[in-house]
């Protein structure tokens, strides 16, 4: 926190260090720092007449104080009021003041909940004041999001002081606001950091209240301005027209063993009207598990190579783009393209030559990880850019990768499908293509949760599915044993899985294995010499083999429902009937448990992404350095969605008719220019 902000808001050097843990840096960001509950000191509750767990205030005399110490040392309090009921008052951490403050005979007023304990009705740690030294509080009282050290008192003085000094002029018009029905910006932050007498706690708590409404109206219409711009702005960048002859995409679809899908039809030729235009394209290429991607983004790479130009393949694991590099050779190599891999496990010969080759334009498509976008690795001529499993890459790394060929195209796919919500707030930016066709040949995938105690049935289920000359991933958490976690490992579980299964040959694979032990383990697999293969989740992505039916999770309580459903996606691409056993271990969380239903009761990703949202919101959900974007403090993506559209409505109006409300606004909420336009 800079000197001018800590003098104007009359706070010492410790407080405001306390404030920056918070994240509270400007006099703007205290201002928006808002009570997470309010109490209510206004009044009185009779002793007899206290709900059981929820918040109120008492009055009474200290009867007794005493501290005891069994079965821990605490202080005991007993009060009664002036009807004669009484309460005890319970305290594990106090301090002699805090004795000196109840000590018996004073008149006091406690505020907290009431619950039965082992001396009755009790308080536990309830806040204490002075009945005789002071009235009853004229308003709700805010309690604010805190750290160690900075007490409730000096919050409310700060923002008190922030919100008397920060200029809180509406940034939108008045005529919009009016149409909205929304209350002006000082009104509302005012009500709800020093709400008037007649209003309740419940009404504060509804996100349905004007000044929350108009709160949650602001930040999502600076989100959407700020998307918008950035796409404006992306519009007016150069980027060379990739309109191929078409004759190495004929060639290839002549020599696939399959007809692309209506739906894989439709998104190439969105993709190939968006490269043919003067300007970068940014599209998104959605498809669930197994929808067919990689062939899209293969005819998409083959127009930019018709064209004269490079591809870069990026993505985020070293299986996942060795098995891009294994398709795209096995696919190119016979049209006389070269395709080379990057690898940060490459050997210095190896990547020496393919650097040189991609720096003198004869390599044509470049794979690999995150090494495509050392400052080392040079493009003669990039045109494309294909970004696979794009949420898993910070939005620095994917520019990293974009600046190498100035403003070229970029085509970013995702198996992990974007809810509805999202993709209007946080990809706004984007154009979406979306596969929701599944090919001829994909058979539905049965699920079973399964309790770690039934382990014994779920080996007979696999070496039963092995007899029948099919094959098997079981996938465990971690490859080591983790004391805190106690989860089984990929290690001991290959072990344990050949000792008790001796007929089948069970191979590990996991992610410190090198390159071509790795590369070793997958050739063994697809070719059928593994009947068993023990995994991390580095197979959760990419890993295409038609003869596994079967797919074992273990601790399935423990992932991710996007990790759940890529796990499960990795069967049923062939035509047996193939099933995904989720292994849990109880207790379960009420998280856990909600996961577990998710994927037990649904197949389809987006209905598996939109409740993956719900549960999680969208910060866990994108993670916050890949969205590119601020996460949200107010709204609700799913409870909000009127007033989402809304301010998409809205955004492109204030763009084109008021350039001055669109400044301010965004000046407000997001800062400076760079930050809200993306650069």
């Amino acid at each position: 926190m800079n000197p001018v902000t800590q003098k104007l808001l009359k706070i010492t050097d410790t407080t405001a260090k306390k404030l920056e843990k918070l994240g509270l840096n400007t006099p703007w960001e205290v201002v928006l720092h808002l009570p997470i509950r309010y109490e209510d000191e206004t009044h009185i509750t009779p002793i007899a007449d206290a709900p059981l767990g929820v918040s109120c205030q008492v009055e009474g005399e200290v009867e007794f104080q005493e501290v005891q110490f069994k079965p821990r040392r605490q202080l005991v309090v007993r009060i009664r009021d002036a009807a004669g009921s009484r309460l005890f008052l319970r305290f594990i951490h106090f301090y002699p003041s805090h004795q000196k403050q109840m000590a018996e005979g004073r008149r006091i007023r406690a505020l907290g909940e009431i619950k039965h304990g082992f001396f009755g009705s009790e308080m536990i740690h309830p806040k204490i004041r002075d009945a005789e030294s002071g009235g009853l509080a004229e308003s709700l009282t805010p309690v604010y999001p805190t750290v160690n050290g900075l007490s409730q008192p000096v919050l409310r003085r700060t923002i008190a002081t922030a919100l008397q000094e920060v200029p809180l002029h509406d940034s939108l018009p008045d005529a919009m606001l009016q149409s909205l029905k929304l209350p002006h910006l000082a009104e509302s932050l005012h009500l709800l950091h020093a709400p008037p007498p007649e209003m309740t706690i419940h009404r504060l708590s509804d996100g349905a209240l004007p000044a929350w409404q108009r709160l949650k109206f602001d930040e999502l219409l600076a989100q959407q301005l700020s998307m918008r711009l950035a796409r404006q702005k992306r519009l007016e960048g150069h980027a060379p027209v990739l309109r191929g002859d078409g004759s190495l995409s004929q060639a290839l679809l002549a020599a696939l063993p399959f007809r692309l899908t209506g739906a894989q039809q439709r998104v190439l030729a969105e993709i190939a009207a968006d490269m043919c235009q003067p300007h970068p394209m940014h599209r998104l290429l959605q498809g669930d598990v197994g929808s067919g991607k990689t062939i899209v983004a293969a005819l998409s790479a083959l127009s930019a190579v018709e064209a004269g130009y490079q591809v870069a393949v990026m993505a985020p694991t070293e299986i996942l783009a060795e098995q891009h590099f294994l398709k795209f050779s096995q696919w190119f190599e016979p049209l006389g393209i070269k395709v080379d891999w990057f690898s940060g496990s490459l050997r210095k010969k190896a990547k020496d030559g393919a650097k040189a080759a991609l720096a003198a334009g004869e390599t044509r498509i470049a794979i690999g990880t995150h090494a495509l976008f050392q400052d080392d690795v040079a493009f003669a001529r990039l045109g494309l850019v294909i970004v696979d499993e794009q949420h898993r890459f910070g939005v620095a790394q994917r520019l990293a990768l974009k600046n190498k060929g100035q403003d070229v195209h970029q085509l970013m796919m995702s198996a992990t499908p974007i809810p509805r919500t999202l993709a209007m707030s946080f990809f706004a930016d984007l154009d979406v293509s979306v596969i929701d066709e599944l090919p001829p040949n994909r058979t539905a995938v049965k699920t079973r949760l399964v309790n770690s105690v039934r382990r014994a049935q779920v080996e007979g289920l696999v070496l039963n599915t092995c007899q029948k000359g099919q094959q098997v991933y079981w996938v465990c958490p971690l490859i080591e044993e983790s004391e805190a976690l106690q989860l089984q490992t990929a290690v001991d579980t290959q072990l344990e899985l050949q000792q008790s299964l001796p007929d089948l040959s069970i191979g590990l694979l996991h992610g410190r294995m090198k390159a071509a032990e790795k590369a070793a383990v997958m050739a063994d697999f697809s070719a059928g010499k593994l009947d068993v293969l023990v995994a991390t989740t580095v197979i959760e992505v990419g890993v295409d083999v038609p003869n596994a039916s079967l797919m074992v999770i273990e601790h399935a309580e423990r992932m991710g429902l996007a990790q759940l459903h890529q796990l499960r996606g990795r069967v049923g691409r062939g035509a047996a009937v193939s099933s995904c056993v989720l292994l849990f271990s109880e207790p379960l969380s009420e998280l856990a448990k909600a996961r577990l239903k998710v994927i037990y009761e649904h197949t389809d990703g987006f209905e598996i992404a939109r409740q993956d949202l719900n549960i999680r919101g969208p910060g866990e959900f994108l993670g916050a350095r890949q969205s590119g974007v601020p996460m949200l403090r107010f709204a609700d993506l799913e409870e909000d969605m009127a007033l989402l559209e809304k301010a998409r409505d809205w955004a492109p109006k204030l763009i084109e008719e008021r350039p001055d409300v669109v400044e301010a606004h965004l000046n407000r909420w997001l800062g400076s220019r760079e930050q809200y336009l993306g650069v």
